[in-house]
Parts: structure tokens; sequence; C-alpha cells
């Protein structure tokens, strides 16, 4: 029965347009994770895709290893040493793209230095270059000086609670440092583009599982298949199996794949580095690395479609519309950049369903949440949550359609 109702979902021609869509949005997505990543030749050309990662990565390994204070203040040396070049002086483009070439290497430590020495809220490409070898040397103790600072001024101290504010300063002080470094730009380029897989994705597997409960009720065999001897029962069950088995096999298709493409080309190195080594989650708060990232990703998604697609699924059944269901992955998706603009909701959208989708804007944002007395961060809180109200859908969507009249 369950493989009766898999083969009525593809072998419809929305089922195999479906999964031409999936096909391609994994192809367009392979290929802008691995041609985002660009490198500047010697001579100032750009250069893009596999070759510009495995120059990129040449570059970068330079500097591989503990960013301690002498490896800072050979950043701040290096750095002037090109500053004072006749290519970073000239007024010509490829001629100033020529000197950038050679802070490629050590790039992100530069940005490291940025973040540090600029008021919490602001970045400066160019603070770095009035950085002096003695300052460099407190980028750590800067780090979490700049976030108290932010914490306590006007802007922000009416948002936190103290207890909230001692929570992001204690999580910063006891971040393990100094940071060590090693190019993680493949499981950058695989962060950044795992949300349109799994957003998209998760759209179109909506479109197949919508009419696993009310396809009966389109083709007018409601009456048959509830008057049957196992209707009720077995071919209920059925139906649920096969709409957690049609969900479980498209993400991992398409997820896998992906995270397996992009690392094969663009490598697998900084994995275990901290996510706060980056830019983009330079100020993050949670004590993680980039390969446990993608862990939170990955599953984040899965609970993420599980969660999401069984709600699809029960509207479908309460509703006998595949047109209504479909439409609950858009709701969840898009509401909250409807709502983004009212602060009363702030809190709430924290903690919507389509956090676990983009696991990698989560853990950039500052959002806390009181559990059992204590302060916690917006990941676990969802994680918990959604895991916990997953697991009484199943039931829920399994009674629902054995009791239609």
């Amino acid at each position: 029965m369950v493989w009766f109702e898999i083969r009525k979902v593809f072998s419809r021609t929305s089922g195999k347009t479906a999964l031409a869509v999936m096909a391609a949005v994994l192809a367009v997505t392979c290929w802008l994770a691995v041609s985002h990543i660009d490198y500047v030749e010697e001579d100032g050309d750009i250069v893009t895709g596999i070759r510009a990662v495995r120059m990129l990565r040449r570059d970068k390994e330079k500097w591989e290893g503990y960013v301690t204070e002498d490896v800072l203040r050979s950043v701040i040396r290096e750095n002037a040493a090109i500053n004072a070049s006749d290519e970073a002086r000239s007024e010509n483009v490829k001629e100033q793209n020529k000197a950038y070439a050679q802070k490629q290497g050590f790039n992100d430590i530069r940005d490291m230095i940025n973040r540090a020495f600029c008021s919490f809220q602001e970045y400066y490409y160019y603070r770095v270059d009035s950085v002096t070898e003695e300052e460099v040397g407190e980028l750590y103790g800067q780090r979490v000086e700049r976030l108290r600072e932010w914490l306590y001024s006007e802007e922000v101290y009416d948002h936190y609670t103290e207890e909230e504010r001692a929570f992001l300063i204690e999580r910063y002080e006891t971040l393990e440092t100094p940071f060590y470094y090693a190019d993680s730009d493949g499981w950058q380029a695989v962060l950044y583009y795992a949300q349109t897989i799994v957003m998209i994705g998760m759209i179109v597997c909506g479109f197949l599982v919508s009419s696993i409960f009310s396809g009966e009720f389109q083709t007018k065999a409601d009456a048959v298949f509830f008057s049957s001897r196992y209707g009720r029962s077995r071919a209920t069950a059925a139906k649920v199996k096969a709409g957690y088995l049609t969900v479980t096999a498209l993400y991992w298709i398409m997820v896998l794949p992906y995270s397996a493409i992009v690392l094969a080309v663009t490598g697998t190195g900084g994995g275990n580095c901290a996510i706060q080594t980056s830019f983009e989650f330079g100020k993050s708060f949670y004590h993680i690395t980039f390969f446990e990232l993608w862990l939170l990703t990955v599953f984040g998604g899965y609970i993420g479609w599980l969660f999401i697609l069984t709600l699809t699924m029960l509207v479908s059944a309460l509703t006998r519309s595949s047109v209504l269901a479909v439409m609950v992955p858009f709701i969840i998706l898009f509401l909250p950049s409807f709502v983004d603009g009212f602060s009363a909701l702030s809190d709430m959208l924290g903690l919507w369903p389509d956090q676990l989708l983009n696991i990698s804007l989560a853990v950039r944002l500052f959002n806390l949440y009181r559990v059992g007395g204590h302060v916690a961060g917006a990941l676990p809180v969802v994680f918990t949550m959604y895991v916990c109200l997953y697991l009484v859908l199943p039931p829920a969507l399994y009674l629902a359609y054995r009791r239609m009249k």
C-alpha cells in the first residue's frame, strides 16, 4: 500500500515536474556555491570557480595555525608593507588589485582585526591600517569589550536584561582563544547556499505531499476508500508512511549530494575551526565549529521539513484541498517578512519554524530566551521545541484522516 501511494505521487505530471525542478535547483545551487569564490591573480585579473578555489587555498594555507599575538603582529607588518607599495598607492584599479592580491592569504585575519577594533555594530574595512603592533595583541579582549559597550549602550540597553547581558558576555569570554585558523571557504560556501536548497526543496516537496490525503476527495473515490475493510486503518497508515518516506528521501537526496559536491570541489579544510574566524559568523556567541554548524544546518533543515510538511499534509487531510495545503510552506516562509517591522513580535519570530531552515542566520542573531530560570540562545530552544511538537503531529494526522466522513 505504501509503495502504491508513493507511485501515485510521482506518476503524475506534477510529480515528474517537481523532480525535474529539484534536480535543476540542485545543479544550479552547486554551481553557484563553487563559482561565487573569486581570486585576484598577481597581474590584477580576477578568476572564479575551481581555479580560484585552489589558488586561494594555497595562499591561505601559509597562515594556517593559531592566531597568536605574533601572528597578528605579522599581519599588521605585512599589511603596512603592501599599503606602502606603488600598486596600493596607484589610482589605477588594476594596480590596486595587484596590491590586494598580496593580502588574500591573510584577509580573514585582517577582517578579525577590523571587527575587533571597530564598534560592535560597525565595520570599517581600513580600520586595520591604523592599528599598531602593540594594540593588535589585545584583539581577543577587544572583542569582549566591544560587546560590553554595545550591550550597555542606549541603543539596546532596554532590549536585554542584566542576566541576558551577563550571559552574552560570559559566552564571549569563555570562547576558546587564540583561534585556530585554516581555510574554511568550502564549509562557508556550503553553508551560504544551504538555505537555498532547503527552502526551495521544501516548497517543491510541499506540492507533492499536499495531494496524498486530498487525492481521494478530488477524484471522488473517498466513499470507496473509507468504506473498504482497511481504508480507515492500513490504507490511512500507508498514506502517512508514504508522506514521510517521500519527505525523508527527497530531503537527503537534495542535501547530501549538494554538500558532497561542493566540499569535493572546494575542500573540507577548516571544519574544526571556530565559526568566529569567518566574517559571516564573527560576532556569533555560539561555541561551535564549521563542521558542527553544518550538522546543525542539515539536521535542523530536516526537522523543519518534517514539521512544516506534516502541517501541510494535516491541512490537506482536514480541508480536503491540496490548494490550501500547499499554501502552508509559503505562509511559514514569508510571514516573518511581513511582520518583521513589529518589535513586539521579534521574540516570536526568533522561534518561528523558518529558523530551522536557515540555521546560518539563527547563529548570527542575538535571540535569547529564559528557560527554567536560565538564559539560553534560540538554537537549543528551537530544536527542542519543534522536535517535541513534531512528535505529536503524525498521530494527529493519522487520527484526523481516519475519522474523516
